[in-house]
């Protein structure tokens, strides 16, 4: 009897030993959810607040835009100079774009007409090669 007893003993022993094991991966998994949990609801937060500080910077440049500051007639045609130049830069910039992705499609086409041109006299050798056979 008391030969069953020392298995029965260590059998439970070991059951304790796992139980005991999984208990403590259950905590820590559960620790490290909780934490991550709360680490997601505070940069929700953080994002909640950028959110706000952008929507009242453009409130105030709006407000700023409806009541502009009367200029000296100077600044106002420094500033007129200055938005006409540069509307022409983006005009021509705009310009510059479209002709250089014309002439990249122009360049595309080329190559790729040389390239079918190029299998299309293969595909004649190679039939006159067959022909002649």
């Amino acid at each position: 009897m008391e030969s069953l007893m020392i298995p029965n003993q260590l059998f439970i022993l070991i059951l304790v030993l796992i139980f005991a094991i999984l208990i403590i991966v259950v905590m820590t998994q559960w620790r490290k959810s909780s934490q991550s949990k709360n680490e997601i609801t505070l940069i929700e937060k953080e994002i909640e607040l950028k959110k706000m500080a952008m929507v009242e910077k453009d409130l105030e440049s709006k407000r700023l835009m409806e009541n502009p500051i009367p200029l000296p007639q100077e600044q106002q045609e420094n500033l007129s100079q200055i938005r006409q130049s540069t509307s022409d830069l983006m005009n021509d910039i705009g310009y510059k774009h479209t002709e250089i992705n014309e002439r990249l499609a122009r360049l595309e086409a080329q190559t790729e007409q040389k390239k079918l041109e190029k299998m299309l006299k293969e595909i004649e050798e190679k039939e006159k090669k067959i022909s002649k056979k």
